[in-house]
């Protein structure tokens, strides 16, 4: 049977409010289960079934087994859905012949392959569960597992909780999260126990690594519908912005703030160039809830940068300027002040409010409209006839903010820098439908377009940060002589990179887009 889960991460803090916030949902209603499970994770010494998609077990729950078979699992919008088979294990011995399905057992089988199982990890929990409704008549069991997770000599205590669909809508798993937590933190999980206990044996630890996260390539084709072409670019906008929340919360990296600015600018990107075929309300909320938070996030990344790409090659220039020194511990100050009222925000309700609505937008295909007659048609139509017209569009939007270059004023260079954002970001998305080395030409010229552009905007802003009478340093004179070396070297500079950006657009426009 197909099986839906939202699993939640849980620390101690975490655990208590879920227990005492479950009272209030139940209000006296469905009766909480105690349970005591031993799970055991079965594979082959060279983990092929792993490496199928595969987890085997054996479930203890009080004196009976039971094997299980989870396969073809794929997480996206935080849910977690598997094919899952159970059957009966005497003795607690596997029998890769009781596997009811037989498609699933042949795959298991062939990718065992005669070669001997054995216990790789296992999870020891104990669960309390009860089944909730919602009030659209959704049935969900909530599980809450506290325990520990182990692999050989190695053991890690481990918390979570699971919302598992059991009728209904998976909307209905979204709603419950957030009535369960209301205040915020909800850390989704994107790692099942099994793939858990395998890291424990493998490099000690049950949590991936933390790392930023870059944008990934969507495997679009031109056979697919704009609807499925439209998610499957939402959802990976969704892993980077989420991804990239928890490293800003948990990693002072400049590279955090700096990625979750992109996901959340090319998920308005994505919305943009999808609009025709999934535009709504919800969508037009969503996308103003992104920008909102991407202003919040680029006041982080604007100081990084500021100390990063401005202060420091100045100073390296003049090192004799103590000045430079005053004024970095000052901006870095502001940074670390803004750095910790962004992780308050970012564990705050708000946000979220906005990442689940954002999952439920996705996953329970928040676009539709029932009394839109021809929304069928729009979403069932080839995504190749959408990225012609879409990417012309922006194509000439682009065009039309760079008309009289010669000319603009920086509010007007800085619209057009923004419009080549948007211009790259729909092309980044539609590219797999069309010939790599066309769409590669046009994006590399496009990039060395926006370096430039981007080299304009640090000045900008750095002078908008460093000359206000509140800004870092303003009132220390060493400081603002180093800022004073600062804008006057780098505008002599800026003029020859607006020469070199206009020379550049020239040849974008002159080549041409690639889908034409």
């Amino acid at each position: 049977m197909s099986e839906i889960e939202l699993k939640v991460v849980l620390d101690d803090a975490g655990e208590a409010r879920l227990r005492a916030r479950l009272e209030d949902v139940r209000q006296g209603g469905p009766a909480l289960r105690r349970q005591s499970l031993r799970t055991v994770y079965h594979d082959t010494p060279d983990h092929r079934l792993r490496k199928a998609g595969t987890a085997l077990r054996l479930r203890l729950e009080g004196e009976t087994w039971t094997q299980t078979v989870k396969a073809r699992a794929a997480i996206t919008g935080g849910l977690m859905r598997t094919e899952e088979v159970d059957a009966p294990a005497p003795d607690g011995l596997l029998d890769l012949n009781r596997i009811t399905v037989p498609e699933i057992r042949e795959e298991i089988l062939a990718a065992v392959d005669g070669a001997e199982l054995s216990p790789v990890c296992e999870t020891r929990m104990e669960r309390t569960s009860c089944v909730l409704r919602s009030e659209g008549g959704a049935r969900v069991e909530l599980a809450i597992d506290c325990g520990e997770i182990l692999a050989g000599d190695r053991r890690a205590p481990f918390r979570e909780a699971e919302l598992e669909l059991l009728q209904g809508d998976v909307s209905a798993l979204y709603d419950l999260a957030g009535r369960l937590f209301p205040e915020g933190g909800l850390r989704l999980s994107t790692l099942p126990k099994s793939a858990r206990g395998y890291m424990l044996a493998e490099t000690g630890e049950i949590e991936p690594k933390l790392a930023p996260r870059k944008a990934r390539e969507v495997p679009l084709a031109p056979e697919m519908t704009a609807e499925v072409a439209a998610r499957d670019v939402l959802r990976e906008c969704f892993e980077q912005i989420t991804t990239n929340i928890d490293v800003v919360l948990h990693s002072p990296a400049p590279e955090g703030p700096h990625q979750l600015r992109i996901g959340l600018r090319r998920l308005r990107a994505a919305m943009g160039l999808f609009r025709p075929v999934i535009g709504h309300p919800e969508m037009a909320r969503l996308g103003a809830q992104a920008k909102a938070l991407g202003a919040a996030v680029g006041a982080l990344r604007d100081l990084d940068v500021v100390i990063a790409d401005v202060i420091d090659p100045s100073e390296r220039d003049h090192a004799s300027e103590p000045g430079f020194a005053v004024l970095r511990e000052a901006v870095e100050a502001r940074r670390d002040t803004t750095r910790e009222a962004l992780r308050r925000h970012l564990l705050g309700a708000e946000v979220q409010g906005f990442q689940i609505a954002l999952a439920r937008f996705i996953e329970a295909r928040g676009w539709l409209v029932p009394s839109d007659i021809e929304q069928t048609a729009r979403l069932a139509a080839p995504v190749g006839e959408l990225a012609e017209r879409a990417l012309g569009k922006r194509w000439k939007s682009v065009r039309k903010h760079a008309h009289g270059i010669d000319h603009l004023t920086i509010e007007e260079r800085h619209e057009l820098r923004k419009e080549l954002k948007k211009l790259r970001y729909s092309v980044e998305f539609m590219g797999p439908l069309y010939k790599q080395k066309a769409v590669t030409e046009f994006v590399k010229r496009m990039k060395r377009l926006q370096t430039v552009f981007g080299e304009l905007n640090d000045l900008a802003m750095a002078e908008e940060m460093l000359c206000g009478i509140d800004s870092p340093g303003a009132r220390n004179l060493a400081a603002q002589r180093a800022v004073g070396w600062i804008l006057g070297n780098r505008g002599a500079h800026a003029e020859l990179s607006w020469t070199h950006a206009k020379e550049l657009w020239q040849d974008l426009k002159g080549k041409g887009p690639f889908w034409e």
